[in-house]
């Protein structure tokens, strides 16, 4: 055997049908669509449409709310966290950040933190540098000697560059005083 002799088994590889080529072939005149009307045509989308009739996804009820203001946190329970630390994928010694969670794999995505969530329980004395916490898992995390350290929400954009603004009129009028 050589290699300009390998070939796919007979049938294996189909054409596609070639359509349009004359009334012979079977897929002539019409190439298989039917007479006339707007799906004979190229072009056609019209899923979801029901001839005029309210479509189905139209005549439904819109139902919630997606808050575009919402913060994305992470969330991991203290029970997950205690688990961890008792298989040796985190050390309690150390403080747990939210880097060391994730390197660890308890947690994903979140795109504004980690926040701790109480369910569960927790033994080992921990130190938690997080965005956020809950009541119930501060408490508990306390509870067992360790502390959480919380931190502060971060200021809004608008807020950064009226900051910005009010510091940059108080040198220009610092300037001009001289």
């Amino acid at each position: 055997m050589k290699l300009n002799d390998i070939r796919d088994n007979a049938g294996a590889r189909k054409g596609r049908v070639r359509v349009g080529r004359g009334i012979g072939s079977g897929k002539g005149k019409t190439s298989a669509r039917g007479q006339k009307g707007q799906k004979a045509r190229s072009g056609v989308a019209i899923k979801g449409f029901e001839g005029g009739q309210m479509p189905l996804h139209m005549r439904l009820p819109k139902r919630g709310f997606n808050n575009p203001f919402a913060k994305d946190y992470a969330e991991v329970n203290i029970g997950m966290i205690q688990k961890f630390i008792d298989a040796g994928k985190l050390d309690a010694s150390a403080t747990i950040t939210e880097d060391a969670l994730r390197a660890a794999g308890l947690v994903r995505g979140g795109k504004d933190g980690v926040r701790l969530l109480g369910k569960g329980e927790i033994t080992a004395k921990a130190t938690f540098a997080v965005t956020g916490a809950t009541k119930g898992a501060i408490a508990a995390v306390e509870k067992a000697g360790g502390k959480v350290d919380v931190a502060p929400e971060p200021t809004p954009e608008h807020e950064k560059k009226l900051a910005r603004r009010d510091a940059n009129k108080a040198a220009a009028q610092a300037a001009k005083a001289k």
